[in-house]
């Protein structure tokens, strides 16, 4: 009769790993993933930033028209926004980790052929290639906090995410104008290959598997809804860039294509087995005023963008280099608030956040109207250290509220939905808040407008964007009281 084995009481078998252990393993492969998500967020952001500083570089270098050349940058912004639906719904059919992945791959090698490119028109279509790239790592990089992270700490998560993209905004203009100095344009873009690698391999080793649901191979990919939609944003995108906020004819039959696309997108949804968005999302008030705000306040945040140093340069009579220090001050706060906003987010709740975020921004809107006529510099680094945190804690729990409580499957479409929206808010500050402000200021011609223009362009330029975000406010107040 054998005697069994008896271990001592804190003793493992060998073949099982102790709890504790498991644990650590399991945290150290969390912030892994989260490092691969983040990686992903700033190099989409930084592809963004960093190749509006080389535009002068680049007419030289191509011997080539600024109409031209700007494409560059025109052709990353409209892969990005027409794909970015696309992407996210095709990561809910075939897994969000296979298809980042992808989107890293093709980023990764853009970036090396933007790089090595001839001619312009290469360089162009190599920039589109990249945005392609993009799209995907936007559209799944958020939709893919939710198998990262427990859903207690989706706000923190989303909070890094929103840093990571404020450091790639901030870091682009500087790190691309080193490079432009130093080894020259190509750089660039250059710079961006040993990080995808890097990326690449983060996301191959740590990223979870999410299974797919049972009759995800059976749906189909809504081809007709994907073109439509495409087209259609594509078509509206330039419809706010042709021109530079100059309205024409071109401009006119663009908007009036958009809106005949929107409706032929919706009829085909609402007839496809299995559609790109779901109809019934939007008669959700929640979802539908999410995303609503999440367009306002990104068309107050590019006036900032637009407006600011037109201001600082004539309005105040800075020189370059003291008006990029100023108009750094933003990202920078950006970089330094998103974390501890994540935190905020977890601790207190998103929809209660929600409604301090707007409140604090619709705060920091109306100083950028007044408080510069007042103080000068000081009052517009005011404002804005009141207007960028309120941004960056909207971003955290807005994002929050939407992708908590997403279904699996719904996660990468819902995710490219949101980031969509926030892409259009952008292109449409661009457009929208410069045409208020030529407006405002009473010339076409800012580059020889009087810095008294000039300033009372920028009052009221910022007493729209503090309406916008008022309306925002309201939109979230009736959400939260209608649940």
């Amino acid at each position: 009769m054998s005697t069994p084995i008896t271990l001592p009481r804190d003793a493992t078998p060998r073949n099982e790993t102790p709890r504790n252990e498991t644990s650590s393993n399991e945290a150290s492969s969390m912030r892994w993933a989260l490092a691969s998500l983040a990686l992903s967020m700033l190099l989409s952001s930084l592809g963004t930033s960093i190749a509006n500083v080389a535009l002068p570089t680049l007419t030289q270098a191509f011997a080539a028209r600024f109409q031209d050349v700007q494409w560059v940058v025109l052709a990353y912004l409209l892969a990005i926004t027409t794909l970015i639906v696309s992407a996210g719904r095709l990561g809910d059919l075939i897994g969000r980790r296979r298809l980042l992945l992808i989107g890293l791959c093709v980023f990764t090698a853009a970036s090396g052929l933007c790089g090595i490119a001839l001619s312009l028109k290469l360089l162009i279509a190599a920039r589109a290639v990249q945005g392609l790239g993009a799209a995907v790592m936007m559209a799944l990089t958020m939709a893919m906090v939710g198998e990262t992270v427990p859903k207690d700490r989706t706000g923190s998560a989303m909070g890094l995410l929103g840093t990571m993209s404020a450091i790639g905004t901030a870091l682009g203009p500087s790190l691309g104008g080193a490079l432009l100095a130093g080894p020259g344009w190509p750089a660039i873009f250059l710079v961006m290959v040993p990080l995808g690698i890097l990326n690449i391999f983060l996301a191959r080793r740590h990223l979870p598997h999410h299974a797919l649901p049972a009759n995800a191979a059976r749906k189909g990919f809504d081809i007709p809804g994907t073109l439509v939609l495409g087209l259609t944003l594509a078509t509206y995108a330039l419809a706010m860039t042709v021109g530079r906020g100059h309205v024409d004819r071109l401009n006119l039959v663009l908007l009036a294509a958009a809106l005949i696309g929107a409706g032929l997108f919706v009829a085909i949804e609402a007839r496809v087995a299995s559609p790109l968005i779901r109809l019934a999302s939007f008669r959700n008030a929640a979802f539908s005023s999410s995303l609503v705000m999440n367009l306002l306040v990104a068309t107050v945040m590019m006036a900032t963008l637009v407006v600011g140093p037109f201001y600082l340069s004539q309005g105040l009579g800075l020189g370059a280099a003291m008006v990029g220090l100023v108009m750094s001050v933003g990202p920078v706060i950006s970089a330094f608030s998103g974390v501890p906003a994540g935190r905020i987010v977890d601790r207190f709740g998103a929809p209660a956040m929600v409604i301090a975020s707007l409140i604090a921004m619709a705060a920091g809107a109306a100083s950028l109207s007044l408080l510069p006529g007042l103080f000068g510099i000081a009052g517009y680094v005011g404002a804005i250290a009141i207007l960028t945190p309120g941004y960056q804690l909207f971003q955290a729990s807005n994002n929050t509220a939407v992708m908590k409580d997403v279904k699996p499957d719904q996660r990468g479409v819902i995710s490219g939905t949101l980031n969509l929206s926030r892409n259009l808010g952008l292109i449409t500050g661009a457009s929208l808040m410069g045409a208020v402000f030529a407006f405002a200021a009473g010339t076409a011609d800012m580059a020889n407008a009087a810095p008294a223009a000039i300033a009372s362009g920028m009052a009221i330029t910022f007493a729209v964007a503090a309406a916008c975000i008022v309306a925002a406010l309201m939109l979230a107040i009736g959400s939260r009281l209608a649940t």
